[in-house]
């Protein structure tokens, strides 16, 4: 197969009604490592980043109510900074760049999931800003 590893996706393609952080930013354990006495934290296999996660609720209204909250991995060496809350708003919106998902098969439901990672979040763009492409111009949002 073609396809090794995560597969690189949008982080509209992911949320495309946005998402909202609805829990603290927490260090993975590596708990095949860690012993009773020694907690040793996660590290991605292939950068060596350490691995931090956050729960987020999906904005689509199409999604069932037991399937809203998701958790994103964040790699970075340092713990990702939560972006400020806006004013009226019970939950803080975020985006994340860098996005990956890979599928695997849950052990304890047999059914396919997806292990959703990102390399940054930050605080959504207002519509229509300008967005820098990989080459350093500016894109429409």
């Amino acid at each position: 197969m073609a396809i090794q590893g995560p597969i690189p996706i949008s982080f509209e393609q992911v949320f495309p009604h946005g998402c909202y952080i609805v829990g603290a930013v927490e260090q993975v354990k590596d708990f095949d490592a860690s012993t009773s006495s020694r907690t040793v934290y996660a590290k991605d296999k292939t950068t060596g980043e350490l691995v931090w996660q956050v729960a987020v609720m999906d904005a689509d209204p199409a999604v069932k109510a037991g399937q809203k909250t998701v958790s994103v991995k964040i790699l970075s060496p340092v713990e990702p900074v939560v972006p400020p809350a806006l004013p009226g708003l019970p939950f803080v919106p975020v985006e994340f760049d860098g996005m990956t998902v890979t599928p695997y098969v849950g052990q304890n439901t047999g059914r396919l999931a997806y292990s959703i990672r990102a390399t940054s979040m930050r605080a959504p763009r207002a519509a229509g800003a300008p967005v820098k492409t990989a080459a350093g111009k500016e894109a429409a949002a």
